[in-house]
């Protein structure tokens, strides 16, 4: 080979490097291929589209072929040029007058080839490829679909020998060479989420969708429900009147129907069945307002309980605990809303809590800026209205200390039962407040 022409070894280290050039650029193209176009293709019976098709199912082995002939071109190429051009330059080292020993000379002659070599390659047989495929996946991937079966063909003892051996080696590491990594798209999605919020390309409304999205499956109905105590329940021994003032005044689209206690769920009125109703007796109310509960425990994953309530046509569930017990509720609202965000119709302003909120017969939803006066009179009860202007001053006062943010502490006093459920900036913000009879989770 020494003997060859010089032209000759230059020729043919142009075709080392343009072979590397079409494997880099058929990988490109074939990966970043829109495969709603290419499934388009071949539908329509495009013969090259259908051997991209059959080369993509099995993306593992297309990328080993890949591989396999950019490194056995890249190890011919560095062969012939050492072989073919290492003496020529040491030759012409000496002839220029480097007085060095040979073993110093040999070295720089190899290293100086290799960089000129790994120059070109990355340049011509590399980079540019690859970002002419880039911008052209489909043109160039289906000009080279043939070529590429027939290279994959040709390669596939190699690639099954490296497969296997592989495989045999990861599972010497106690990995397996099966295993998927499910998170890895998710978390390769959520870069491209933050890179467009880097770059303004994507509205942080729909970021903040597919994000949801993602979280959908790692939360429990618990961490959605609404608790036991803020829900408007409909008991048994209240009175037809009672149960028609609840739903009137609450305008629930469904309420839990319970016996004695929040624990006792025996069944769930549709307000739309019952609001239809001419004859709203309890027996006729029952029988057609009242449908079974469709109960769901707390762990259940937010993904499966949307799915299981389509498929039972359930748009309201009753949480329940490891006992049994009632935890809370949830509807099909509440598990869009960890999707899209509020529903609420009216986006001019927020919407804004009554200072009182009747839950049901026994219970309220009391905000701590409600005058106390106003809330003796709508609960029935004597309160010291002549120490404390707000419910939030009077609880404080019972409490004899401000409450911590996020602290939810319970008292008794002047026959009722309080269950703070929001304290911020030291303010109270909402409470739950129930007659004695009927404290919050229980009912004698």
């Amino acid at each position: 080979m020494t003997d060859s022409p010089l032209l000759w070894l230059l020729l043919l280290q142009f075709t080392f490097i343009l072979l590397n050039a079409v494997f880099a650029s058929a990988e490109i193209a074939v990966l970043t291929l829109n495969k709603n176009r290419l499934i388009q293709l071949s539908s329509s019976g495009d013969k090259r589209a259908l051997l991209l098709t059959e080369l993509t199912e099995q993306p593992a082995s297309f990328l080993a072929t890949i591989q396999v002939g950019i490194t056995l071109i890249n190890l011919l190429s560095s062969a012939v040029a050492t072989a073919n051009f290492s003496d020529r330059l040491v030759d012409w080292l000496v002839s220029i007058g480097l007085n060095a020993p040979p073993l110093l000379v040999n070295i720089l002659s190899v290293g100086g080839i290799t960089l000129l070599l790994t120059y070109f390659t990355v340049l011509l047989g590399e980079l540019i490829p690859k970002r002419l495929a880039m911008e052209r996946a489909e043109k160039i991937a289906l000009r080279m679909s043939r070529l590429i079966y027939l290279v994959a063909r040709i390669f596939t003892p190699a690639v099954w020998l490296f497969t296997v051996s592989t495989n045999g080696l990861l599972r010497l590491m106690g990995i397996d060479p099966n295993s998927e990594q499910d998170g890895s798209a998710e978390e390769e999605i959520r870069l491209i989420l933050d890179a467009a919020k880097e770059k303004g390309t994507l509205p942080p409304s729909e970021r903040s969708m597919i994000h949801n999205i993602f979280e959908f499956d790692d939360i429990s109905a618990e961490e959605i429900m609404t608790h036991r105590v803020e829900v408007s329940i409909l008991w048994l021994d209240e009175t037809d009147e009672q149960w028609e003032q609840t739903i009137t005044e609450t305008r629930y689209s469904a309420y839990p129907v319970c016996d004695e206690s929040p624990d006792h769920v025996v069944g769930v009125l549709k307000a739309k069945d019952y609001l239809r109703l001419k004859d709203r007796s309890r027996e006729n109310v029952m029988k057609n307002a009242v449908q079974p509960a469709f109960f769901i425990p707390e762990s259940v994953r937010a993904d499966v309980l949307f799915r299981n309530m389509q498929k039972t046509k359930n748009h309201f569930a009753v949480v329940v605990d490891d006992y049994g017990g009632m935890s809370g509720i949830i509807t099909m609202n509440d598990l869009l809303e960890q999707l899209v965000g509020d529903l609420d119709d009216d986006r001019s302003a927020p919407r804004e809590l009554p200072p009182i909120e009747r839950i049901d017969s026994q219970t309220w939803r009391i905000r701590g800026i409600a005058p106390l006066d106003d809330v003796a009179a709508h609960l029935g009860v004597e309160l010291p209205h002549e120490d404390y202007d707000t419910f939030g001053g009077f609880v404080f006062g019972l409490l004899g200390t401000v409450p911590n943010d996020g602290s939810t502490p319970e008292l008794d006093a002047y026959g009722l039962t309080i269950k703070v459920t929001k304290i911020r900036k030291r303010r109270l913000e909402t409470a739950v407040v129930c007659l004695s009879e009927v404290s919050p989770g229980t009912r004698d």
